[in-house]
């Protein structure tokens, strides 16, 4: 841990400013995709869900994880029903507090949902929890080593690491997310690819994309 700890030191310069840095990138980063005009999101995210579609074939027995839209993030609301029409399971993470991992709720398009925290639509507490197969993760930012940049929770980096068996996880958002660098730090887990409008970008071992 404290090599991990020095390594995350020599990433990063901004010392006790990464947080700050962080909260003013994000801020850019999410002014700058509400500013995407409807109609082109509408084309970028069809192309997104068409790129996940294949991806995940085949979805028959599986279990994935996908997300509610907020604050402009890809709608793939679609995707869901069509993982759902082939005999796929969806799930929805739901934030249980501030801090905890994320849990995920099974879900069937067309279901009841209730609000929660950030009045972010989710199931209700009658919906089984479930371990998915894999996750897709909404980005606001993404780096070359395909480090995510959330909102600052640390949701998904908790839930990964407190998960007995570790789901795939795969990274949405709109090629203007990417960034140089996210200075991951010794917490930060990486993705396995994002995919925008542009097609997939996979990361391989070393964290390089390609």
């Amino acid at each position: 841990m404290t090599g991990e700890r020095d390594r995350a030191d020599e990433v990063s310069p901004l010392g006790a400013d990464l947080k700050a840095w962080r909260k003013a990138e994000r801020a850019r980063l999410i002014e700058s995709r509400l500013s995407i005009p409807g109609d082109l999101r509408r084309r970028h995210d069809a192309r997104i869900m068409a790129c996940l579609e294949t991806m995940l074939e085949p979805v028959a027995g599986r279990i994935i994880a996908a997300y509610w839209p907020f604050k402009g993030e890809p709608d793939l609301r679609r995707l869901l029903e069509r993982i759902d029409a082939h005999g796929g399971r969806c799930a929805l993470p739901v934030v249980v507090a501030r801090g905890q991992p994320l849990i995920f709720r099974a879900w069937s398009p067309g279901e009841k949902l209730t609000r929660g925290i950030w009045n972010i639509p989710i199931p209700g507490e009658d919906a089984p929890c479930v371990v998915p197969d894999m996750v897709i993760a909404p980005v606001v930012g993404f780096d070359s080593a395909g480090y995510r940049l959330g909102y600052g929770g640390g949701f998904y980096d908790r839930t990964l690491a407190a998960l007995e068996r570790r789901p795939e996880l795969h990274g949405v958002g709109y090629s203007s997310a990417a960034i140089r660098t996210i200075f991951p730090q010794w917490h930060d887990i990486p993705l396995g690819r994002v995919v925008t409008e542009e097609g997939p970008i996979r990361f391989g071992p070393a964290g390089q994309g390609a």
